[in-house]
């Protein structure tokens, strides 16, 4: 058996682009992609006479192309930073709640907490008028047991009135008193010749009389006291119908 001869090293001098490739010549190859190149990429040899073809060559011929690592060049300066990525116009938004769900829910909080303020609102209304008119209360209630309890003194001035007792210095101090309590909105009632009114008047006797058209106070023997509109004590009087 015959052995196929294999590629020389290659030779600076001996290689010439278009020549002919003889067996002491290496063929022109083509490297691509650091890989063996195949038959079919070997052009076929310039001179048709030469001894060995270069498809054997190329069988027996492995070009290595050993790997180049190229240094990034060293630049002064800041390092460079990559501006952020600009939203894309017309891109759709990122998924998420449905914008008007959102206003529709805050919406419905807001009514919420509103009414709820109205109602706290309301509540401390009402609360700051019950106190103030139980406050109100309390005081004419108290106001009115401190009267009371000076009213039979009232019905003594007003005998020693009648009698004609009530002169001089007793006479003003009794004025100052009456005065005094009238501040405070003790006012007295019952006159003769009041119309009777049973809500006001405590009749204890009663007569006929011509003279009437209607249930009449013809004497008053205690007179009756009111503090604003509520009555500390009814007047007692005597009371007259017609005939």
């Amino acid at each position: 058996m015959t052995e196929k001869p294999r590629a020389a090293d290659p030779v600076e001098s001996g290689s010439t682009p278009g020549g002919s490739a003889t067996a002491e010549e290496q063929p022109r190859v083509v490297i691509r992609d650091n890989r063996k190149i195949s038959k079919s990429e070997v052009p076929a040899a310039a001179d048709a006479g030469a001894d060995t073809p270069a498809e054997g060559l190329v069988e027996d011929a492995e070009i290595v192309v050993d790997e180049i690592e190229v240094e990034a060049a060293s630049v002064d300066g800041p390092p460079v930073v990559d501006a952020p990525a600009q939203p894309v116009e017309g891109a759709a938004p990122p998924a998420g709640p449905p914008l008007g769900a959102e206003l529709e829910a805050l919406r419905a909080e807001l009514d919420e907490r509103t009414r709820d303020l109205q109602r706290v609102t309301a509540e401390y209304a009402n609360y700051r008028k019950r106190v103030d008119r139980d406050r109100s209360l309390v005081q004419e209630q108290a106001t009115g047991s401190v009267l009371a309890a000076l009213l039979p003194i009232l019905d003594d001035l007003d005998r020693a009135r009648e009698h004609g007792d009530l002169v001089g210095p007793f006479g003003t101090v009794a004025e100052q008193l009456i005065t005094a309590l009238g501040k405070f909105g003790l006012s007295a009632f019952g006159e003769q010749g009041d119309p009777f009114d049973p809500t006001r008047h405590e009749a204890v006797a009663h007569q006929r009389s011509a003279d009437v058209t209607e249930p009449t106070c013809v004497q008053v023997m205690r007179r009756g006291y009111q503090l604003g509109e509520r009555l500390l004590r009814p007047a007692m009087v005597a009371v007259a119908d017609p005939e």
